[in-house]
């Protein structure tokens, strides 16, 4: 399937399913999920970015185990609102999946939600709350990320 918006992807879900959140970075992919009643988001993992198939065969296996219904990926938009490289990088590697992906994968509707500002909360949060070290910061960012991805998206289907 192709990128939706909001109003469309909420037409196109069944009462209960999960949904995943990406954070597309150039040497990473964190990863959330929500529950089946797409109440909570919870950071997975992070994947290392590698040869474009092994990504999608990994995010196929992730969506599959998960039983995932949909995709929301975070759009890096500029502060004021526009779209610059890092964008169409993010909407490149979305195209990929619908193009290349496995069918499973492929098929599944994807959303973007602006993700402005979310790995800068994250971890200023981090910081703040769990006085964590740079060192596990940085393992789990990209995963704790996507989660905040996906509570944005999940406040938009309600």
């Amino acid at each position: 399937m192709s990128i939706v918006e909001f109003p469309e992807l909420k037409a196109l879900l069944v009462r209960d399913g999960r949904l995943m959140a990406l954070d597309v970075g150039s040497k990473t992919i964190g990863i959330a999920t929500s529950d089946a009643l797409r109440m909570l988001a919870t950071p997975l993992t992070t994947l290392k970015r590698g040869k474009l198939a092994v990504d999608l065969a990994a995010l196929n296996d992730l969506t599959a185990k998960h039983q995932i219904k949909a995709l929301a990926v975070g759009l890096p938009l500029n502060m004021d609102g526009t779209e610059g490289p890092r964008c169409q990088s993010v909407r490149q590697f979305v195209a990929n999946i619908a193009n290349h992906g496995p069918p499973a994968l492929a098929a599944l509707p994807v959303v973007l939600q602006d993700e402005r500002l979310s790995t800068a909360a994250v971890t200023r949060g981090m910081i703040d709350d769990y006085d964590m070290t740079r060192a596990k910061r940085a393992e789990r960012v990209d995963a704790a990320a996507a989660a905040w991805i996906l509570e944005s998206a999940l406040a938009r289907l309600r």
